[in-house]
């Protein structure tokens, strides 16, 4: 996979482009991890699609920011990737964190989104205020355990982010290489969220989560499925809240499917 640096910016970004003509797919991780979330999905995917996964700011080697840089800057970040490497649409998914900012890109960028798949999230653009206050307060309390210790916010974190021991160990030890200055890029994240009121969208929506995950997520999905009715929907069994790590190859066939209009729920 080919390592690239976003010139003006912290962000480093992976490749794994096919000789032949293929679509684009990009993944954006989840909190306190990086990119090699989805191994599982590069391994699967990179022999029918060009992918690209960037580590956001703050996580991985993205690390190098300066002042001023922020979670709010990432998708314009992401824009800049599409223009250097010459990618017109490009399929967007997220997990969890990645699911936000995926929201958040294709609010700023329509034209750009081939198709939105978000797994582990919220609809950050009617996010009910007060599920909204319950999610902040959650994660003040993780906060808190990191700066306590690290070790301990990871073992407690593992078994929020996933359900299989396979992925609880493989969150663990991703998990452990957060730093701990960088919480405070992900104190912008509500900035990104009910600023956006746009109503319809020009691709297609594809939402889901564990059956194991925590009830408000649950509750999150629900709310936003009957909010965009024309939104595939999919709680995926054996799975907590990184579906993706719990059950892959149930992931990778629903994305997939979904990708090629011939996703059925």
């Amino acid at each position: 996979m080919r390592k690239e640096r976003l010139p003006d910016s912290p962000i480093v970004y992976f490749c794994e482009k096919k000789k032949e003509e293929a679509e684009w797919a990009l993944f954006l991780h989840a909190a306190f991890v990086d990119h090699q979330m989805y191994d599982a999905q590069t391994v699967c995917l990179k022999e029918r699609y060009h992918l690209l996964l960037p580590d956001i700011i703050g996580h991985g080697e993205s690390v190098g920011a300066k002042k001023g840089d922020s979670l709010c800057k990432m998708s314009g970040w992401i824009k800049e990737i599409l223009d250097r490497e010459g990618i017109e649409k490009i399929h967007v998914a997220g997990v969890s964190l990645g699911a936000v900012l995926a929201q958040d890109f294709a609010n700023h960028y329509p034209e750009r989104v081939k198709s939105l798949a978000c797994f582990g999230g919220y609809d950050i653009n009617h996010f009910d205020a007060r599920m909204q206050k319950e999610n902040g307060g959650a994660q003040l309390r993780m906060m808190l355990k990191a700066l306590i210790s690290v070790k301990w916010f990871a073992k407690e974190n593992k078994k929020i982010s996933a359900c299989t021991p396979n992925a609880q160990e493989a969150f663990y030890r991703l998990n452990l290489r957060f730093p701990k200055k960088s919480f405070r890029y992900l104190a912008t994240l509500n900035r990104m969220v009910n600023v956006c009121k746009a109503e319809g969208r020009s691709y297609p929506l594809f939402i889901g989560c564990g059956e194991s995950d925590i009830p408000m997520e649950q509750k999150a999905v629900r709310m936003w499925a009957e909010s965009e009715p024309d939104a595939f929907v999919k709680i995926f069994e054996g799975a907590g809240h990184c579906v993706n790590m719990d059950v892959p190859q149930a992931f990778n066939d629903a994305l997939e499917a979904f990708w090629q209009g011939s996703l059925s729920v």
